[in-house]
């Protein structure tokens, strides 16, 4: 994206802001992380939540709902089954879980935009699942197609966002039962990078399998090109539909991220460490189910904890019991030697505000300190999800910018070192106009592409604005200057054939 200026040629503030904001570019295919991810847990504790786990997945067991080939799976595999109820001896489900790869490359549509899920690698996604849109001109209001399309647009343009997502927003204008399907061609045709499918049901996962295989020129040749979001009914039950997309993926090949999605006090015990062992269980019980269905088919452990309101029952966001949460499970991910997903930019907040900024900070922190994989909702997530906003998205993907920045950890080269820099010069002088400063001045420290560090004045005859209004001119120009990646049109055309075909059966419903 270039920012078109006007005034005399090479001068200007707004010339030099533009080349400082270019100089900072990041282009990497995903955030590698040279930071030691941060052990909250001993190794004791760890052993305790372990055992916690295989307790309640011994004792209690996990109820399988109106899926009854999963039950005869997990029968088969040596589970105790009475009924629907599945029971695991100890150790079951983690021998099963142990064909799992560590390590996996999801494929993009331009191989430029691969990404790697697991091991160092941290790869940043977008909101999803939000009903409703909001940004400053409009206010809230029920989410469209375009205005998905917009946000796989925003991510396409970002450098700091790795991935186009999944059901960035839900586009409420469409059918449900026909929506998967604009969904997922709008993350082939408006951007290169990596996508998520449909888990709302079987027939839904097959449709972007089908419309993903014409995309990679008609045989996906066994490569994993989609990583699904695959969520559990807590506390201890898998349900028809998710499991019957996650069959169809691991069939496939294609990834899942097989996650507990749990408030604290309602879908499971109020304490972190009770929070813990279920996430472990229910996460064991999903990720064994796939490697069932295909042993070695990728799949990421997933994690979606918070805290309620005991007043209300509400969902809190950037507290610190979610945090403790999520650096426990990311340190019993690694023993799993599994990757992890959780985290994001969370808030309970309405608007982009002082709220927003710190409760997504409280979550963001923790998600890259603790060596998350895979972060879901690191842009755009407003009213504990409910809202994805144009703004909020904005001034997250800057922060993930900054998280970039800082997983790159303390540079020790001789140049990071700058002894010589020091050396050179008496107590007490400046360095601003050293050779070593100029040498780095480009590359020293991120550049905030949102924030503003001009004195009150020059704040005041810019116009005043806040970091929201700031935010809600860069999209605006983003969308304006978007140009849309090139996908063959034999491609395009039988994708649109195939979703033509589709629509054209399936009846439209809204509930």
């Amino acid at each position: 994206m270039t920012e078109h200026t006007h005034g005399r040629r090479g001068g200007g503030r707004a010339n030099r802001q533009t080349l400082r904001a270019q100089a900072v570019v990041q282009k990497d295919a995903f955030m590698v992380r040279k930071i030691k991810p941060y052990e909250l847990v001993s190794e004791e504790g760890l052993s305790i939540i372990e055992r916690n786990a295989e307790t309640i997945l011994e004792q209690v067991g996990i109820e399988i709902r109106d899926y009854p080939e999963a039950v005869k799976r997990f029968a088969a595999a040596g589970a105790d089954v009475t009924g629907n109820r599945v029971r695991f001896p100890r150790g079951l489900a983690k021998r099963l879980v142990s064909t799992a790869p560590p390590i996996y490359t999801q494929h993009a549509r331009n191989p430029v935009h691969n990404v790697q899920i697991g091991g160092d690698a941290t790869v940043f996604a977008p909101n999803y699942g939000s009903p409703f849109a909001f940004d400053l001109d409009n206010g809230r209001r029920y989410a469209t197609l375009h205005d998905f399309q917009n946000f796989v647009k925003l991510a396409y343009m970002s450098p700091n966002l790795h991935y186009s997502g999944g059901t960035v927003c839900e586009p409420v204008d469409v059918p449900v039962s026909k929506r998967h399907l604009d969904m997922v061609y709008s993350h082939i045709k408006y951007s290169d990078k990596g996508y998520m499918g449909s888990v709302t049901a079987g027939s839904r996962a097959q449709d972007s399998v089908d419309l993903s295989r014409i995309a990679f020129g008609g045989d996906l040749q066994d490569r994993t090109v989609m990583t699904s979001l695959i969520n559990a009914s807590s506390p201890l039950i898998w349900d028809a539909s998710m499991l019957a997309a996650a069959e169809i993926y691991a069939e496939n090949n294609q990834a899942t991220i097989i996650t507990p999605f749990i408030l604290a006090g309602a879908m499971a015990p109020v304490t972190a460490a009770g929070v813990c062992a279920q996430t472990l269980a229910e996460s064991l019980a999903g990720m064994a189910f796939t490697q069932l269905v295909r042993p070695g088919s990728p799949v990421i452990f997933g994690s979606f904890a918070s805290s309620i309101s005991m007043q209300t029952g509400a969902p809190t966001f950037g507290t610190p019991e979610p945090a403790l949460v999520l650096y426990t499970l990311a340190a019993l991910a690694r023993r799993l030697q599994v990757p992890f997903r959780s985290g994001g930019s969370l808030t309970a907040s309405k608007l982009p505000d002082a709220q927003a900024a710190y409760e997504s900070a409280a979550t963001l922190l923790p998600t890259v300190n603790a060596g998350v994989n895979f972060v879901l909702h690191a842009a755009g997530w407003l009213e504990g999800g409910l809202s994805i906003g144009y703004e909020k998205f904005i001034l997250d993907d800057d922060q993930l910018g900054m998280m970039m920045t800082f997983a790159e950890g303390l540079d020790l080269t001789d140049n990071g070192q700058a002894v010589d820099a020091i050396v050179e010069h008496e107590p007490g002088m400046h360095f601003l106009g050293t050779a070593h400063t100029l040498a780095n001045f480009e590359t020293a420290f991120y550049r905030s592409t949102t924030a503003d560090n001009s004195s009150f004045e020059q704040w005041t005859e810019d116009g005043g604005l806040d970091a929201a209004q700031r935010a809600n001119k860069i999209w605006k120009k983003r969308l304006n200057d978007y140009e849309a990646p090139p996908l063959d049109e034999a491609i395009d055309a039988e994708l649109l054939d195939f979703i033509a075909a589709r629509k054209a059966i399936l009846p439209d419903e809204f509930a």
